[in-house]
């Protein structure tokens, strides 16, 4: 395996640190270009790794795919490392801004590799749910993977997210979470009566403004999947309890399920971040050290293959 630091986003206003990982074929003086793919973060602050808790999903990723003779591009999330600097003009930031203009520019940075042939997307979680307008907006793939994404609207995997947090609470912290649900929900439900003004000042979740919601709704992933003709490798796990397999898996299996050239895969004892730690269903499990289930990369590498 080799690992090559990249900037992403050199001489903008928001570089990022990065690596490039390639198999050890790619030392070779002539060889014929292999596939690449770019890592596209979940949400919130996100470094190259991916690290939650205690495991690094993009990491591990990147080196099993390195064996089967795949690179892989993973970065920094701008959030993470310029998250002072944005919340300063909090009202202008999308996920255009946040995560699609550096996933578009790392895509480039492959592109002009010569080492380097066909690329993919793989996006997880929040940046499962972004891949499709990723590649319709710049990235122009050979393949679109998606996992543990969404076709539905942000505020509404919210809505569920803070439906079951308030279940684990007991008392007076039950109580207390109850009002404080209460009131992001009742933000939420406002955001559609707003004018994109209004929208840009309205705080609903800490510094995040409700331009964000109304932004990204106006760009709905299925839009994107149902104007494509390219390869999808849609997949998540069954012990999922941050985006519903019964919700979010299924909707994907209604829109592509008849398309031939469209993957569907539910793993069964797979969490969100693609491990098999679910003791307790909760954040919690990412604090057992695991890695990404070898049967995902497995699958993942066969397919992309296969392209």
């Amino acid at each position: 395996m080799i690992e090559e630091k990249i900037v992403v986003g050199k001489g903008t206003e928001y570089p990022l640190n990065g690596i490039l990982t390639l198999p050890d074929s790619a030392k070779k003086a002539v060889q014929e270009p292999i596939p690449a793919v770019v890592l596209v973060h979940g949400s919130g602050p996100q470094n190259r790794d991916e690290k939650i808790g205690k495991v690094t999903p993009f990491k591990d990723i990147a080196e099993a795919f390195a064996v089967k003779g795949i690179a892989v591009l993973r970065y920094d999330k701008r959030t993470k490392i310029y998250g002072r600097k944005m919340v300063k003009n909090a009202a202008d930031i999308t996920v255009k801004t946040e995560t699609i203009d550096d996933a578009i520019l790392a895509t480039e940075i492959l592109r002009s590799d010569p080492r380097i042939g066909t690329v993919f997307i793989l996006g997880h979680s929040m940046g499962g749910m972004l891949a499709p307008r990723i590649d319709a907006e710049g990235g122009n793939y050979d393949g679109i993977i998606i996992a543990a994404g969404s076709l539905r609207e942000l505020r509404e995997i919210l809505m569920d997210q803070f439906a079951d947090l308030h279940d684990t609470y007991k008392g007076l912290l039950r109580l207390i979470a109850h009002r404080q649900i209460a009131k992001i929900s009742e933000n939420l439900v406002a955001i559609d009566s707003l004018t994109e003004d209004e929208a840009k000042e309205k705080k609903v979740i800490g510094s995040t403004r409700a331009y964000y919601f109304k932004e990204m709704e106006a760009h709905p992933a299925s839009l994107y999947l149902e104007r494509t003709d390219k390869p999808v490798f849609v997949f998540q796990g069954d012990k999922d309890f941050q985006v519903y397999p019964s919700k979010d898996f299924e909707g994907y299996k209604r829109l592509l399920e008849d398309r031939p050239n469209a993957k569907l895969k539910l793993y069964p004892g797979i969490n969100h971040v693609l491990t098999d730690s679910h003791k307790t269903g909760t954040q919690k499990d990412y604090n057992v050290p695991g890695t990404v289930a070898s049967e995902i990369t497995d699958d993942i590498a066969e397919w992309i293959w296969s392209i």
